[in-house]
């Protein structure tokens, strides 16, 4: 895992070495089961490895103006792919990585409705998932700056960085405590290839602690809650969303949220009171272009309460969404390659009738009936 597909699919890219399963079956598993092929990883934005495919010669969706709808577009760049963005406190503003000046993605921050951009980092080697501190005064973030992936705070001036772990694991996606004394992250050890949870004081060089098996966590803004990503141990094994309780230093309650025999479930969020989690929902089978009869993948955001329930489906284009983050205000903000580049969107969800069962039987395009409040973007 040196090397980590770094444009707006950098999370997704590290996914696709997930989505068949990094965790191996036990000796008891009988039904043996066709997974999709592990992609080569690559750090170069000119690699242009995509695990999900693009829309060939297909225009996306134009966009209608921020001021018609509940979509909003927050970034924008003509080169590059913004991507892995993450709200302050407030919500006003948010941090994302992005290519949009080089071929190794850098860390930038930018008001949610204005539109300069101020670049945190910028170093030669990938910095990617910022995540700010509960103070808003820190980013913490994965990045490969010393030869493998680990994870790094710095300050919101792009001042003093530090680098909290230091070991031959690949680590990737921090997430701070409520408290800001604590970073949750996964690593992938170069022995076993199985993701592992682990918890570190928001420190430089800190030991850390062993918490489970998973990948890309996200700590609950309110309490000892955990979310994160597991594969499931049986049939195609796809990810599923689950979370756990840290009670006394020790991980209790594993707990699976939503699950989907035909849907990979990956990259999960919080919402900001804890009562709902976000995540991306990816198709075991890729839809057909009706004209060109060429395969293409596509990704929508959903979301759920994290006590269960029906999921609610908040994107439906033909095209790729992925990474949600919550704003206090409610909004769903995530990465979209509905202009054409991979950028930073908003969604608000606004619930209205019941919704029809999701993710069921063979259909592989899911469907309920319940939606979001969205603009005339073709969505």
């Amino acid at each position: 895992m040196k090397q980590l597909r770094t444009t707006g699919w950098t999370v997704l890219g590290l996914t696709a070495a997930l989505l068949a399963g990094c965790e191996p079956k036990t000796e008891s598993t009988v039904l043996v089961v066709q997974q999709p092929a592990r992609p080569t990883l690559a750090s170069d934005r000119d690699s242009q490895i995509t695990l999900f495919g693009g829309l060939p010669n297909r225009d996306e969706p134009a966009y209608a103006g921020r001021s018609r709808g509940a979509m909003l577009q927050h970034s924008f760049t003509q080169g590059g792919a913004d991507f892995d963005c993450h709200l302050n406190s407030d919500g006003s503003r948010f941090a994302f990585a992005s290519t949009r000046h080089s071929q190794h993605p850098d860390l930038y921050v930018k008001s949610v409705d204005g539109t300069a951009v101020m670049q945190v980092t910028s170093d030669p080697s990938s910095d990617i998932q910022p995540a700010f501190s509960p103070d808003d005064q820190r980013i913490a973030f994965a990045s490969n700056r010393t030869g493998n992936w680990d994870i790094w705070i710095i300050d919101i001036d792009g001042q003093q960085p530090i680098q909290v772990t230091n070991t031959p694991m690949d680590e990737v996606h921090p997430s701070w405590s409520p408290d800001g004394s604590q970073l949750v992250y996964c690593a992938l050890p170069a022995t076993s290839g199985q993701w592992e949870l682990w918890i570190a004081p928001a420190a430089e060089h800190a030991p850390a602690t062993f918490v489970g098996h998973g990948v890309f966590p996200e700590w609950s803004p309110v309490d000892d809650r955990i979310v994160y990503q597991r594969s499931r141990q049986r049939g195609g094994r796809w990810y599923s969303i689950w979370t756990m309780t840290m009670t006394g230093g020790e991980p209790k309650y594993p707990t699976e949220v939503a699950y989907s025999a035909d849907f990979a479930l990956i990259l999960p969020a919080w919402s900001r009171d804890g009562s709902q989690i976000a995540y991306t929902t990816v198709a075991s089978i890729p839809d057909i272009d009706p004209e060109f009869g060429q395969a293409y993948q596509t990704s929508d955001i959903w979301m759920i309460n994290v006590d269960g329930g029906t999921p609610v489906r908040l994107t439906d284009a033909h095209t790729v969404n992925f990474g949600p983050a919550w704003s206090p205000n409610g909004r769903v903000y995530f990465a979209s390659g509905r202009s054409g580049n991979e950028t930073i969107w908003s969604i608000m969800p606004t619930i209205s009738g019941d919704a029809t069962t999701p993710m069921e039987g063979t259909d592989h395009a899911p469907h309920v009936t319940t939606t979001a409040d969205r603009a005339h973007d073709g969505s």
